[in-house]
C-alpha cells in the first residue's frame, strides 16, 4: 500500500498521471503526456495544419503593429518551433520548450537549417529547474499548449506566468474556440475527470479566458483569420488568438497591476 501525497504538488502530479498515456504514466505527464506528442511528432510529412513552417498570423500581426517589440521571449508547447524561429529571426532571444523530444529535436534541426538561433529547452514546463526559465520574459508566447492542460495546471500555469513575465511584458495566447464541433472538447471541467480523457484539447469561450487571465490585461482576442494555403503565414479560423499585458511593476511589488 502506497500513500503519494503529502504535499499540493503531490496532488497535481496524482492528478497528471489521470490523463497520462503509455508505460510513463504519471511520469512528465502533464496533458496528453509525453508519449502522445512523441508519436504526434515522429512523421514530419503528416498532413497536420501547424507543420507547416509558417508564423501565426497574429504573431506577425503584433509585431508588425508594434505591439510586441524584441527582447527575451519564451515559447511554450514549442513543437517544432515555427513561432520560436520567427521571433528569432525578428531579433527576439527566444528560450524554447516542449515536452516532446521528438518535436524538440526537429525544431533543433530546423534552427540548424535557417542558421537561426534558438535555445530548445525539453521538460514539462511545470517541474523544468527555474534556472532553466529564468525569466524574466518580455514575451512569452503559447500556440497550443494551454488548451491542452487539465484543468487542474490551469493554476500552475499562471503561476509560471506570474513567476516568468516582466512587468509591462506580453503574453500571446493561441486555443480551441468553443462551438467548432471537433476542434476542442466542450465538457466540463468535472466531466473531464470522469472521463479520464482531455479528447484531443479542451475548448474555451472568450469570457473564460478573460475570466481565466483576469491578473493581465487585455489587448486583443479575436479569431484567428484564415489564411490561404499560399500565405506565408500560419492561420486557421477554429482557433482564438489573444494578446495580454502585465501590468507596470508597483514600487516595492512585483505582482501584475490589474487597475490598469
Amino acid at each position: 500500500m502506497d500513500r503519494t501525497v503529502r504535499t499540493v504538488e503531490d496532488v497535481l502530479a496524482l492528478l497528471d498521471g489521470l490523463f497520462a498515456s503509455g508505460p510513463e504514466a504519471g511520469r512528465l505527464a502533464t496533458g496528453d503526456g509525453k508519449d502522445f506528442w512523441d508519436r504526434f511528432y515522429a512523421d514530419r510529412s503528416s498532413p497536420v495544419p501547424f507543420f507547416v513552417s509558417k508564423p501565426d498570423e497574429n504573431l506577425a500581426a503584433y509585431f508588425d503593429q508594434g505591439l510586441i517589440a524584441p527582447g527575451r521571449a519564451l515559447d511554450l508547447g514549442c513543437g517544432h518551433g515555427r513561432n520560436a524561429l520567427y521571433l528569432a529571426s525578428h531579433g527576439f532571444e527566444v528560450d524554447a520548450v516542449d515536452l516532446s523530444p521528438v518535436a524538440v529535436a526537429w525544431g533543433e534541426d530546423r534552427s540548424h537549417e535557417t542558421g537561426v538561433d534558438v535555445r530548445f529547452l525539453c521538460g514539462d514546463v511545470f517541474t523544468l529547474p527555474a534556472a532553466e526559465l529564468s525569466g524574466p520574459y518580455d514575451l512569452v508566447v503559447d500556440s497550443g499548449c494551454f488548451h491542452h492542460l487539465p484543468p487542474h495546471r490551469r493554476g500552475s500555469y499562471l503561476a509560471l506566468l506570474d513567476r516568468v513575465l516582466s512587468p509591462g511584458g506580453h503574453f500571446a495566447l493561441t486555443s480551441f474556440a468553443a462551438g467548432e464541433a471537433g476542434m476542442g472538447s466542450e465538457l466540463s471541467d468535472a466531466d473531464l475527470y470522469r472521463e479520464r480523457t482531455l479528447q484531443g484539447g479542451l475548448a474555451y469561450t472568450p469570457e473564460s479566458l478573460r475570466w481565466i487571465f483576469s491578473d493581465l490585461v487585455e489587448v486583443e482576442l479575436r479569431r484567428m483569420r484564415q489564411e490561404p494555403p499560399e500565405s506565408a503565414l500560419f492561420g486557421m479560423a477554429f482557433l482564438w488568438t489573444a494578446l495580454f499585458r502585465r501590468g507596470a511593476a508597483v514600487s516595492g511589488d512585483v505582482r501584475p497591476d490589474t487597475t490598469s
